[in-house]
Order: C-alpha cells, then structure tokens, then sequence
C-alpha cells in the first residue's frame, strides 16, 4: 500500500508536467482528465496513507511537491491563456505565496527546524487547494466547452451556462487567494515562533 500511495503522488507529478503541452495544443479534454484525475489522486493518497497508517516523509515531500506543481503549473498556463488582470493578479499573488512559505521553510531547515502542514481536516491551507483546484476544473472545461462548440451547436442556454461557469471560476479564484492569504499569515506565525528557538 505504501509503494501505491506514492505512486499517486509520482502520478500527480508527471500529470503536472503533461497538463502544460495538452494545453499549448488545446487537447482540452485531455488537460481537464488529467487534472481532475491529479486532483483525485490527491484526495486518495492522503485517505489511503491515513487509513492504513502508511505515512512517511518521502510519501508527504512527494505529495506535497505534486500538489504544488499540478496546482502552478496550470496556473500559470492560464494567466498566459487567459488576458485578463482579474485572473493573472491572483495567480501571480497565489505563486509568490507558495515561494515566500517554500522560503520560510527552508530556512528553518537549515536550523534542522519543521514547520509541519497543519493535519486538520479543514485547515486553512486545505481550503486554499481545494478551491483552486474547483478553480481550475471549472476554467478548464469552461475551454473544453468553447472547443466544442460550433455555430450550429450554439444557444442562449449555452451561453448562459457558459457565463454563469465563468463567473463561478473567479469567484472560486478569488476565494482562494483569501484563504491562501489567511494560511500565508498563519504560517508566519508559527514561523515567528519557531525563530524563538533559534539562539
């Protein structure tokens, strides 16, 4: 089960990297599968890990680096697909907070120092994820769907339905910065709590 578990994690990091050329060539279906596979993914490994104790800390680094990167990656394919500033600021704010915690906790790896995930089911930091993820499939089919569509294929409910899935991404993409901004502040201060033991 361990070796399965992180193989989940492997699978989310290779999709991470297969996700940007699906979507250099518009294969948007493919982009959304693999995503909403990756995201899957990271639901069951955690569940699978906990409920067979098979928790290790190559199993958290690896899928903690697949969340991240399946996560940016496609960020920042959309931020370069999508012009719009109502999307790219989010992005590019979202990014530079998963750096900024990368950076605090580097640091406190040279003082042989953790700053743990908090494990609480709904943690701030799992919100943050999990809204972007919703995010993403929705920006995602939102492409899948403007793929497909042709003149003839065309209706107001079609439309509609459109408008109302893009209002919904930038709600969820909105959402997330806050919470991303909230988890950002709590892991500064833990971070400023960790440095007291630093003589």
């Amino acid at each position: 089960m361990k070796v399965f578990v992180n193989a989940l994690s492997v699978f989310r990091i290779c999709a991470a990297f297969a996700i940007v050329p699906t979507l250099m060539f518009q294969w948007y279906w493919a982009s959304l599968i693999l995503f909403a596979a990756g995201a899957i993914s990271d639901w069951l490994d955690g569940y699978l890990a906990r409920k067979y104790n098979v928790c290790t800390k190559l199993g958290g680094v690896l899928d903690h680096i697949g969340d991240k990167l399946l996560v940016v990656n496609t960020f920042i394919m959309l931020a370069v697909m999508i012009h719009l500033w109502e999307i790219i600021v989010p992005i590019i704010i979202m990014i530079a907070r998963e750096l900024y915690i990368s950076g605090l906790r580097e640091f406190l790896g040279t003082q042989k120092i953790e700053m743990p995930v908090p494990k609480a089911r709904f943690s701030m930091g799992k919100i943050k994820t999990t809204l972007q993820m919703v995010t993403i499939v929705i920006f995602l089919m939102l492409f899948t769907i403007s793929k497909t569509v042709t003149p003839d294929t065309i209706s107001t409910k079609l439309l509609v339905t459109m408008n109302m899935l893009s209002w919904a991404g930038l709600v969820c993409m909105w959402s997330a910065l806050v919470a991303s901004l909230w988890s950002a502040t709590q892991y500064t201060f833990t971070f400023a709590e960790k440095l007291k033991k630093i003589k």
